[in-house]
């Protein structure tokens, strides 16, 4: 997924096509331009996922209104087979990888097997559903974890899954098969081998008080996995903050158009601002450095010119001591350090020197 250090950035396209191959496929273009790593979308069967029951999300609501159900909002943004293939094809031609988050077994069986999907996205709505998780890890393919609603329970829960499934562990599954899976040693190797965490918070937009960007850094350290970010604030200063943080992965929804109607367009970046974000990803991940405090290389011709040595501070005869009242510290950089200054002093002069001149150590 990730080249060396480099940040693994995720456009998210999600449902913001509406329902249109050509927005899609207008979408895929922007990402490329912008620079993203990877554009995604969302594959489900509308029926296998949302029950005619299920209400709306309060920001479905405020963006969508209350006219119909969740099922038929969600209907209208399903894509077909033969969409998918038609996106794949596109991505592959203009060269950007096509990732989607499944949300139901078949459309997850359909990216693996149809599609040949090598990586595979899995929403934080999901991190319970343990039957779902356990098919997807049964394909033995790498996956993004999103952990939004989640505690770190729940996540541990969720890896405990996706281990037992990974090793094709015999026996009916159950909680303590997931945990057990969880604490092995194999467990543990083919997690670190296959899974990254997104730190995430669902909702649409996101207040940047209840982003909780130190969460990151918890599931890092209490899983030792390759963690990021799924963002959903306005703009673009919270993603960079995160990859400043050490994120990996960084994954952001962005549109056409921020007022196209639709449940996530308004918590979305416009094209600019997409191109905007992965530039800054770039410049903070090449920022970041190595990390060992030492001059830079560019530094070195300002060294000279930035540092003090020691000069006369009025004209001295050869012979005279040198004392506080005829010696400082002046720039250049390129005489006696100044860390000598107590031990010239009460030294001889070896020659006439004029004020402003570097000095030169007598050698007694």
């Amino acid at each position: 997924m990730n080249d060396g250090q480099r940040v693994f950035v995720i456009a998210e396209a999600g449902v913001n096509h509406n329902g249109s191959l050509e927005m899609a496929i207008q979408l895929i273009d922007v990402a490329r331009a912008a620079g993203a790593d990877a554009v995604k979308f969302q594959t489900f069967r509308s029926e296998a996922v949302v029950s005619r029951l299920a209400p709306k999300a309060e920001y479905q609501i405020s963006n969508t209104g209350n006219d119909e159900s969740q099922l038929d909002m969600v209907r209208k943004l399903e894509l077909s087979a033969e969409s998918h293939r038609a996106l794949v094809r596109h991505c592959e031609q203009i060269g950007i990888r096509f990732l989607s988050t499944p949300f139901d077994p078949d459309s997850a069986t359909f990216l693996i097997e149809a599609l040949g999907l090598e990586l595979i996205k899995l929403p934080s709505g999901e991190i319970t559903n343990a039957p779902f998780l356990l098919h997807v890890a049964r394909f033995g393919r790498p996956v993004i974890l999103s952990t939004g609603m989640s505690s770190l329970g729940e996540v541990e829960s969720a890896l405990g899954v996706l281990a037992y499934g990974y090793l094709g562990r015999a026996g009916v599954p159950s909680r303590q098969a997931f945990a057990d899976a969880f604490d092995s040693t194999e467990g543990q190797a083919v997690l670190q081998e296959k899974v990254s965490l997104l730190h995430c918070t669902t909702e649409y937009p996101t207040p940047f008080d209840q982003v909780n960007l130190r969460a990151m850094d918890t599931l890092s350290a209490a899983f030792g996995l390759p963690t990021g970010l799924s963002d959903h604030t306005p703009g673009i200063v919270i993603p960079l903050a995160a990859v400043a943080r050490g994120a990996r992965v960084i994954e952001k929804h962005f549109t056409l158009d921020r007022t196209l109607p639709g449940p996530d367009h308004r918590a979305s970046l416009e094209p600019e601002e997409l191109r905007d974000m992965v530039a800054g990803v770039r410049a903070i991940e090449s920022a970041l450095g190595e990390g060992r405090k030492r001059m830079a290389p560019v530094e070195a011709g300002n060294r000279v010119i930035a540092r003090r040595s020691l000069v006369a501070a009025r004209p001295v005869v050869r012979g005279e001591r040198w004392t506080a009242e005829n010696l400082t510290c002046k720039r250049p950089g390129s005489g006696i350090s100044p860390f000598d200054y107590w031990d010239m002093l009460g030294r001889s002069a070896v020659r006439d020197f004029d004020a402003d001149e570097l000095i030169e150590r007598d050698g007694s």
